[in-house]
């Protein structure tokens, strides 16, 4: 049963994890924001109220 042998798939079994857990997670985690906004940039604003007119 040529199933059960291993030898020819074990190898790209491995070498694909490899690739998925060593070099993938840098190049997604480089485009993820890790710094937080700081207090001055996310102040709201102060806008005034502006009432609509009623019908």
């Amino acid at each position: 049963m040529p199933q059960l042998n291993p030898a020819p798939w074990l190898l790209i079994f491995l070498f694909s994890w490899l690739v998925l857990l060593v070099f993938i997670p840098p190049k997604i985690l480089k485009h993820y924001n890790t710094k937080a906004p700081s207090p001055k940039t996310s102040q709201k604003t102060e806008n005034p109220f502006w009432p609509w007119p009623s019908l």
